[in-house]
Formats: C-alpha cells, structure tokens, sequence
C-alpha cells in the first residue's frame, strides 16, 4: 500500500533534508519505488544530496502549474532507477505553490510508488502550511535534543493536529551517548515524552554526517553510527520491527571515546541490513 510521509522540523538546521534524503535512498536499495518531493521552494537541496543537479529542467512549481508534464519533472539516477526525484523551484516564493494542485500530483505519484517522501520547509511558515493543506497519510518530526527545537516541534505538532493530519512520530536526531549518560542532555525517549508522540528512531551525532555533506555524498556511502541508524528506521517505516539503541543508557569505552573509528566508504548491495 503506498504512503505520503511528510517530514517536518520546528526550526532549521536540525538534520531534516539530510535524513529525508538518506531513508528515500535506502528504501529504495530495499527494493521499494520512492519518490522525493523537494517542498522547500526557492531553497532547493535534494538534488545536491542525490548528485542530480545538473540534471534539473523543471521542477515542483512547473508540474503542478503545467508548464510540464509530471512525468518530465522527475529525475532519477542511472544506479538508483526505483529512486525519483521532484526537485523544488530554486527561484521562487512559497505562496506559489498552491496546495490543491500539490494535492493532485501526491495523488497522481501514489498510484505508481510506494513511498512519497515529501521534505518541508522548517518551521512554521506560509512554506509548511501550504505543504500540510495537501495532506498525508503519515507525518514525521525531525527533533534536537534542547529546548529551543523541542519547543518549536511543539508548536509544529499542534498545527499538524490543527490539520487534522496524523500524530506525528518522532526522529530525534544528533544525541551524544557521553551527554546523555552524564544528564547533561536528554535521551530520545525523555524527548519522545515531553512531545508525547511516538519515537521513531534515534541518530547520534556522528562526524562522518558533515563529512558526507562536504564531499557532496550521502551518509550511507559511509560505515558510521549515523548510516546504521538510518538505516534502522528505514526498515522500520518499510513495515520491520527493529529495536532502538537508547543511547545514554551506557558509558561507551574508553577506547571508543578517545580513538574513534576512520570514514570508510562502504558498496551497498542494496539489502544492507
């Protein structure tokens, strides 16, 4: 059965394009048709992710005004093909998309794929609303572990409620194991609480994420802790029952804080589990 699933943050800057990106990419490898839907007009990033950027003729903005076909708009990568991509309009406003044809093209992209991924805009502007107005079956909150994104993912949650959307869950993402277990920061499931909305997966702050942004590539490309957590929630929203790690719970050891591991790549041969 095919699904929408909106991804959205109170703030920016939290992880939420990135994470968006990397689940689209491994459910595909899993074997599932993907579309990713870039909603965050006039700020266009998933093509960078995706390595797509200078395939990009038409976008969002041209298929849902038709100044294309749908069809023309999607891009997809040679070693990907049941991966496509809907990029945003790089130079646009958000009050040009209207959220009735939006709706039209998610209805359209249901009927061939299994997952719709939709990435929008942080925050609680114009941008979101107009995303939300289109619907979703499932909607996803992308949190940090402190008080100013928590408060935001709030004020998020309401609104999705006010939409009559779905209860979100919740990815808390960039948790330091060493902070968590000191009480200097909170653990996911303390976050998961406070939002009273379901923990869908937890993402340590890992070095090889940044590293992947600054070659350009995607954080699966790289053995790391933070590729091992997405991936565990991918296979969560493809329907598996997959345990948390709850970081915190335990110290890590002193080998594992002082000498950390070197970024290699890996070869995904697409069922990395």
């Amino acid at each position: 059965m095919s699904k929408v699933m909106l991804f959205a943050s109170g703030k920016g800057g939290v992880g939420k394009s990135t994470i968006t990106a990397n689940l689209a990419v491994h459910l595909a490898r899993l074997g599932r048709s993907v579309v990713l839907v870039d909603a965050d007009i006039g700020l266009r990033s998933l093509d960078l992710f995706l390595g797509l950027e200078n395939r990009v003729v038409y976008d969002l903005l041209d298929a849902a005004h038709g100044r294309c076909m749908l069809s023309q708009a999607l891009l997809s990568s040679d070693d990907l093909p049941s991966l496509r991509l809907l990029p945003a309009a790089q130079f646009a406003r958000c009050k040009e998309l209207d959220p009735r044809k939006l709706k039209k093209i998610l209805a359209r992209l249901k009927k061939e794929n299994e997952f719709i991924l939709i990435d929008c805009p942080a925050g609680m502007e114009r941008g979101l609303r107009n995303v939300l107005n289109a619907g979703a079956d499932e909607t996803v909150l992308i949190v940090t572990p402190d008080d100013l994104c928590i408060r935001g993912a709030e004020r998020v949650a309401a609104l999705l409620e006010e939409k009559e959307l779905p209860r979100p869950g919740i990815i808390v993402n960039r948790l330091d194991n060493d902070l968590i277990f000191a009480k200097e920061m909170v653990a996911a499931r303390v976050v998961s609480d406070l939002l009273d909305r379901p923990l869908l997966g937890e993402i340590p702050e890992d070095p090889a994420v940044y590293m992947a942004q600054l070659r350009r590539r995607l954080v699966l490309d790289y053995a790391c802790e933070a590729r091992e957590a997405l991936i565990r929630i991918a296979r969560r929203l493809d329907g598996e029952t997959v345990s948390l790690p709850e970081y915190g719970k335990k110290r890590r050891s002193f080998f594992r804080r002082h000498f950390p591991s070197p970024l290699k790549e890996v070869e995904s041969d697409g069922q990395n589990h």
